[in-house]
């Protein structure tokens, strides 16, 4: 294969839609070049499932049209955007990464998605996903799995993997994903680009496929703070349409990034820090070290109740996911396999629909819900919940930000983890306290780890924090070392050590 492209797009997303606003470049120009690098390399590294080349050549044509008659097209005027395939595009196959939605077509577009098109964007296609966004490591996509475009032998994260690797190749300089669990920063951290989750409800979940509802939220993927600041301020905001929205002003965060974090508290959460590659536990105190630099105060700060959140969140999650899943029963949409009867019909079409992880989970959490363990593993999964929001609530009292790593370890092997569940799952360890607590976080990269792959470090702020994350996040990314990524070099390097230090995270284990 040729190379996967040595660095993110020349223009960040913010400069190529000033260009085509001002007329310096055509939106068209600018697509062909995307769609050229995704025929070029998608299928070493396949980041989309569908590619929409004519749509968005006629998207970006009347882009250019709106310029020519004097209008603005919007703040993302003609930048190529990926799109997570578990967000509804109306006419478009949007499949989950599942055999039991291939070919299936909404008829509506996920608010998200319609408000990147008022916003001038072009959707240039599908990303790839975990099926169903459960999984870790973008493997279990009906549909093959996605490469790492740093070194193709290794995953990209997941579940939004496709979405990371599309912005890491230099496909796109922006990308939607979803986060259940991890599922935008640890891919961010694997592939070395920014990954948003925002505050629960801040973003509208309308045309998101769910997996887990009380957990679920959209967020941004780019090469930077200030591209993801950008694509955030686009798709956040009130939604009627979704019962979860908040119903109050979404912070706006592309104006704040400069402002600095002299004068505020950041403290390093050390139970995040237990159990990680030595070579990911350096660059945290190395972003620690950043953070007091410019002019933060520093110190440790411990959470025991966050070495619970992944025991907790393998329960609230299947349990969701065990009721959300159950409408795939080969009546009304998707995937339908002929059978004697109704129920010989669920089953056969469920059994050849549904990949082993999927299974697995609605199996999971369909116990956890049963008559007899309900009190015993959901009930008391939801007290642990409430007992790390709490804890998190009493340490913003007294720090405004928290830092840790991201995930464990650098991008590990592909296959290395698909026979043994639980090491896939504390790939999320680091980031599952935040979505039962519904409040913000952000991967920024920070350097490489021993092994030359991209290491991420967290960081996470209260509810509706978003302000004080982006300040915070675009002062980490200025002090990053020296060579530190922010999209992959050319494919087949740097080296093939196993991710980090080879240590395998043991937080978080009931």
């Amino acid at each position: 294969m040729s190379p996967v492209p040595g660095a993110t797009p020349a223009r960040s997303a913010a400069a190529l839609a000033e260009a085509v606003r001002t007329g310096a470049t055509s939106a068209v120009d600018v697509v062909d070049e995307a769609l050229a690098a995704i025929a070029g390399d998608n299928q070493e590294v396949h980041a989309f499932v569908t590619v929409l080349a004519e749509d968005a050549r006629q998207r970006a044509a009347e882009v250019d049209r709106q310029v020519a008659a004097g209008r603005d097209p919007g703040p993302l005027a003609g930048v190529p955007v990926a799109v997570k395939d578990n967000l509804c595009t109306r006419g478009v196959p949007t499949t989950c990464g599942s055999r039991i939605l291939e070919g299936w077509c909404p008829p509506y577009d996920a608010t998200v998605v319609d408000r990147l098109a008022r916003a001038g964007a072009v959707v240039v296609g599908k990303a790839n996903m975990d099926e169903f966004a459960m999984g870790s490591s973008t493997e279990t996509s009906a549909f093959g799995p996605t490469r790492n475009p740093w070194d193709t032998t290794r995953v990209p994260g997941g579940s939004s993997g496709g979405s990371a690797a599309a912005v890491a190749a230099g496909f796109v300089p922006l990308a939607l994903g979803s986060d259940t669990g991890g599922s935008i920063r640890q891919p961010a951290a694997l592939c070395g680009v920014v990954g948003l989750k925002p505050t629960y409800g801040s973003v509208s979940r309308y045309g998101l496929i769910a997996f887990a509802s009380s957990l679920d939220q959209v967020g941004p993927f780019a090469a930077s703070v200030a591209d993801a600041a950008l694509l955030f301020d686009v798709i956040g905001g009130h939604d009627p349409l979704d019962s979860t929205s908040l119903d109050r002003l979404t912070p706006r965060l592309a104006s704040v990034l400069g402002d600095g974090i002299d004068g505020l508290t950041v403290g390093v959460l050390t139970e995040h820090l237990d159990g990680v590659a030595p070579d990911v536990a350096r660059r945290v105190h190395e972003a620690a070290e950043a953070c007091a630099a410019a002019g933060a105060t520093v110190e440790e700060v411990s959470i025991p109740e966050v070495r619970f959140g992944l025991s907790a969140y393998y329960l609230i999650a299947p349990a969701e996911a065990s009721s959300n899943l159950a409408r795939y029963d080969g009546v009304r949409f998707g995937l339908r396999v002929g059978a004697d009867d109704v129920v010989a019909m669920n089953t056969a079409t469920r059994t050849a629909g549904f990949g082993a992880e999927v299974k697995r989970r609605i199996m999971l959490g369909t116990y956890a819900l049963s008559a007899g363990y309900v009190d015993a593993y959901y009930n008391q999964a939801l007290r642990v919940r409430t007992l790390i929001a709490d804890a998190f609530a009493a340490a913003y009292r007294r720090v405004d930000l928290l830092l840790g790593p991201t995930s464990p370890t650098t991008a590990f092997a592909l296959g290395s983890k698909l026979e043994d569940p639980l090491a896939m799952y504390l790939s999320d360890v680091c980031t599952i306290p935040s979505n039962l607590a519904g409040h913000p976080a952000i991967s920024v990269p920070f350097g490489t780890g021993a092994d030359g792959l991209p290491v991420g470090v967290q960081l996470m702020a209260p509810a509706l924090g978003e302000n004080t994350l982006l300040r915070a996040a675009a002062v980490l990314e200025a002090a990053a070392p020296a060579g530190a990524p922010a999209g992959a070099p050319a494919a087949g390097s740097p080296g093939s050590t196993p991710g980090g230090d080879g240590v395998e995270p043991t937080a978080g284990l009931p």
